[in-house]
């Protein structure tokens, strides 16, 4: 698990050449993120408390939002302008843990993975929660601006209607509504969408997609 104490806004903190948090030693979120070349949907399903959040969709996340790729990097790599949503369950647990994760916590802007050098202005508010945002506009390191969104579940699937996205991070597993919309905004530009979550429900539809081999094995009384 990656201490959040560690991260201040020091991007480098993560999954460097040597120390107790080097890459050899988080061998599956590295092949998580080598896969971002072959696959457009990828999920960490994991237990909790072993760095699904900041360690994989918020790392990765940042690193397609500011262009701050280590050297390491064997994954995909955007070489455009792009717009990202990061969504939670709720818009109290969206604030909370994905918020807080990439942007920092409440009234320190800057303090989590995104470098407060990256961070454009102040972020749009979300009206009816306290202290959450809505938009973030980042700094890329080629000169662009990226525009972050943060959504939740609990607004349901129209609220994830609209633009298409390049980059969807879902932390928590999303209703199948809600994922198949997400899916639909990737479409045109074959983005990318990457999922963290524990399987709290067992072995749902979302959670089959990713798990197929899980899948239980027909009655044969039902199908004669």
């Amino acid at each position: 698990m990656i201490d959040q104490k560690l991260l201040g806004n020091h991007l480098s903190v993560l999954y460097p050449s040597e120390g107790p948090l080097r890459g050899e030693l988080y061998p599956k979120h590295l092949s998580f993120f080598d896969a971002g070349r072959e696959y457009q949907e990828r999920a960490m399903i994991a237990a909790n408390r072993v760095g699904k959040t900041l360690g994989v969709g918020g790392y990765e996340t940042t690193l397609h939002l500011t262009g701050l790729y280590p050297e390491w990097w064997q994954g995909y790599r955007f070489n455009k302008p792009i717009q990202v949503w990061a969504a939670g369950d709720t818009s109290e647990t969206t604030r909370d843990i994905v918020q807080a994760a990439l942007m920092g916590q409440l009234g320190a802007l800057g303090t989590g993975l995104i470098p407060a050098d990256r961070i454009i202005g102040e972020p749009t508010k979300r009206m009816g929660v306290t202290g959450a945002m809505d938009t973030a506009r980042i700094h890329h390191k080629d000169g662009h601006e990226n525009l972050l969104g943060f959504k939740s579940f609990d607004q349901g699937r129209k609220k994830f209607q609209g633009t298409s996205k390049d980059l969807i991070w879902l932390d928590e597993e999303p209703p199948a509504d809600v994922y198949d919309e997400c899916m639909m905004r990737l479409m045109t530009t074959n983005g990318l969408m990457l999922c963290t979550f524990t399987p709290l429900e067992g072995l749902t539809e979302i959670a089959l997609r990713y798990l197929p081999h899980l899948a239980p094995a027909p009655d044969p009384e039902e199908a004669s």
